[in-house]
């Protein structure tokens, strides 16, 4: 049973993101979102975003959520798989995409580096996008769960 990571700050986890972790899990035995503690500021806590995850995942029984801090090479060997999945949504993800998995496989050469792409209609979504949206009022009902509709007005309520 081939278990791949898909690694990301997930702040928030999108429909985009949703989707290649379900086209994952159709290609793999076990999925694990690997949620990331991040250096940037983020929106929600760690806490918060594994949580999210995990709701959005309840009903994946190949999915698995975690969060981690530090090298996501480390992780991923405790975790005992060897493939990371990236997902791409543009051209302009690859650079920094292909970088970073040369990192990767420096840092742990038995590890391969897999991309995604999410369906056409899930492409141009972006958290960073929905977080402005969602900032400023706007309808980010089409860019994520409902789940993550809900904590994201509570959210924006909470600093207005």
């Amino acid at each position: 049973m081939t278990k791949v990571v898909y690694p990301g700050t997930f702040d928030p986890i999108t429909k985009g993101h949703e989707d290649v972790v379900h086209r994952a899990a159709g290609l793999f035995g076990e999925v694990v979102v690997a949620v990331a503690a991040s250096r940037a500021n983020t929106l929600f806590s760690l806490d918060e975003r594994v949580e999210m995850a995990r709701e959005v995942f309840a009903n994946q029984p190949k999915v698995r959520v975690e969060g981690f801090d530090g090298l996501l090479m480390s992780f991923v060997q405790k975790q005992g798989s060897r493939v990371v999945l990236r997902g791409l949504r543009a051209v302009s993800d690859f650079e920094y995409e292909f970088q970073l998995a040369g990192m990767n496989r420096n840092l742990y050469p038995e590890m391969e580096t897999l991309f995604l792409t999410p369906a056409e209609k899930y492409t141009f979504i972006s958290a960073t996008m929905v977080r402005e949206v969602s900032r400023f009022g706007g309808d980010v009902g089409k860019f994520v769960s409902p789940s993550v509709v809900e904590r994201l007005k509570y959210r924006f309520a909470a600093k207005n």
